[in-house]
């Protein structure tokens, strides 16, 4: 199978956060015929990651994920592109990386690795359970793969993700003396929110917060005895002074729940290859036992989570050519 055609194939397969496990499936019998020996590592139900070698000492690992945001986008292409849920994020990714891994293979190349891993865009919890296998201690290198337009990512930043709680006191519309509004309350938490500097970093850039979801209130006639807003600050540095400052500005006039977090991450330049620091968070926080981190991959991160979800043709070929290399050279040093 091509690079396309793995592509395609992976992208037929339903694989939305919590569903994984018919991709995870694929990815075992597709590896196996080629001659890798796939280790399915359970996670939770219908959830496996997926972890392919050749030999007792990998040292280079490629890694990416297998779950995809919703909706599900049925794939389609062109002579240019392929269009549909998880082309760039990350099923192009994988192809990109089973592509190369066989390539290397065929050259004799052993001490290399596969990890695909469940649930990055939700929480990570492939990673965290991939963390803990005993292989990684095997592991010099861990190649991640994520859009990077094919550059090489020597950062990214981290996530931390919140909800702020107000309450409140129901009461008749018509006589609100008599009770209190949560969703005044928290409105003008969040005015605070957004009027407040946070620190940022010279080389990770701005800290950002993303007020991503609201929620409160019973009925139009009622005072809303309750709200609640989610949000997700984009780290640039690390999270203790990011909540002590939210935490001030929320104070006395509601809760905070911390959902996860992630700080941000610096990773290994290699010369010889376009790089950047990009501002997204991956699954590379939630694995340090896995040796050296590198994030590269095709595909735009601006059109990932889209209905308009693409890849080029051409990116997926570079990428091939970029993982091979790298290994190479993973390898060399």
């Amino acid at each position: 199978m091509t690079v396309f055609e793995v592509t395609v194939a992976l992208m037929n397969i339903r694989s939305t956060s919590g569903e994984e496990e018919a991709v995870g499936f694929f990815l075992r019998d597709h590896l196996i015929s080629l001659g890798w020996n796939v280790e399915l590592q359970p996670v939770a139900a219908n959830q496996n990651n997926v972890i392919a070698t050749l030999n007792d000492t990998p040292r280079v690992w490629l890694s990416t994920h297998m779950d995809t945001v919703p909706p599900y986008i049925p794939p389609t292409e062109d002579d240019e592109k392929i269009y549909g849920r998880g082309a760039c994020d990350a099923k192009g990714i994988i192809a990109a990386q089973i592509t190369a891994a066989e390539a290397l293979r065929k050259e004799g190349v052993e001490d290399i690795g596969m990890l695909f891993t469940v649930e990055e865009e939700r929480a990570s919890t492939g990673a965290k359970a991939a963390n803990l296998h005993p292989i990684a201690a095997k592991c010099e290198y861990l190649i991640n793969g994520e859009p990077t337009d094919n550059d090489l990512a020597i950062g990214s930043k981290g996530t931390f993700r919140l909800n702020i709680k107000t309450s409140g006191k129901a009461a008749h519309s018509a006589y609100p003396e008599e009770g209190e509004s949560a969703i005044e309350k928290l409105l003008d938490v969040l005015e605070d929110v957004r009027h407040t500097r946070l620190p940022n970093d010279e080389f990770f850039g701005e800290t950002t917060v993303n007020i991503g979801t609201i929620d409160g209130g019973m009925a139009l006639n009622v005072i809303p005895p309750n709200a609640e807003a989610g949000l997700a600050i984009r780290l640039t540095t690390k999270r203790e002074p990011i909540e002590d400052a939210i935490r001030n500005i929320v104070r006395d006039r509601g809760e905070i729940e911390v959902l996860s977090a992630s700080e941000p991450v610096r990773m290994l330049e290699v010369d010889g290859f376009s790089q950047k620091v990009v501002r997204f968070t991956t699954d590379i926080p939630h694995l340090p036992n896995w040796g050296k981190p590198l994030l590269i991959g095709p595909g735009s991160i601006l059109v990932a989570h889209t209905k308009d979800e693409f890849v080029l043709k051409k990116d997926l070929q570079d990428a091939v050519e970029l993982y091979h290399n790298l290994v190479r050279t993973l390898l060399a040093a």
